[in-house]
């Protein structure tokens, strides 16, 4: 294998291969179905094509850049049987070594995860986000830049912490929910309910 491909040629792809670079690992490719992308160039990747033309890379390894949860899993669907999954962990990031990391889970610069958390697959932990001991976090979660959960949290699979959103100790975020930037979480939040202020208060069942 010659290098990781990159599904997802946004914003996002910029940070995923930038998180692969400070590790030495190569960059193969990057692959979007937005056509008007093919052949352009992000962080001098080269975007080959849609995202049909990796499944004829069968067996290859890829990560998927893609910010938006249920985006992420039906990406994993179209795939399964198709594409491996790669972990990328930024070499400026502090992972506790009994931290638990499922594949296509991305960590990036700076973010800090403490001892016994376990991470689902195909998460986010982006930019500076902490994430204290004994978390569980469920796969396809994202944590944006600057979240902060506390010890013995539980993040629902699916769920979205809004940039610089804060958890307080031991409690659940529900599957599907949303927390919305800057809130500060005290109470346990339902599955699919989106929460938002200071405390955190609910807005909307998704």
């Amino acid at each position: 294998m010659n290098g990781i491909y990159i599904i997802g040629a946004g914003g996002h792809s910029k940070v995923v291969i930038s998180t692969l670079r400070s590790c030495g690992t190569a960059v193969a490719g990057v692959f979007d179905d937005d056509l008007a992308l093919k052949g352009s160039l992000v962080l001098g990747v080269y975007v080959e094509g849609p995202c049909e033309a990796l499944a004829a890379k069968s067996g290859g390894c890829a990560v998927i850049a893609v910010g938006n949860n249920q985006t992420r899993r039906k990406i994993t669907e179209r795939f399964r049987s198709k594409l491996n999954w790669a972990t990328a962990v930024h070499a400026s990031s502090y992972v506790h070594d009994t931290v638990t990391i499922q594949n296509g889970t991305v960590v990036f610069a700076g973010a800090i995860v403490q001892p016994e958390t376990a991470i689902g697959a195909h998460c986010i932990i982006n930019t500076g986000a902490t994430v204290d001991h004994d978390c569980t976090i469920g796969d396809y979660a994202h944590l944006s830049p600057g979240v902060h959960l506390a010890g013995g949290i539980t993040i629902g699979e699916g769920a979205f912490l809004g940039i610089g959103s804060s958890v307080i100790q031991g409690i659940r975020i529900g599957r599907n929910a949303v927390v919305g930037a800057g809130a500060v979480v005290i109470r346990d939040v339902p599955d699919g309910v989106t929460v938002a202020g200071v405390p955190a208060r609910a807005l909307r069942a998704r």
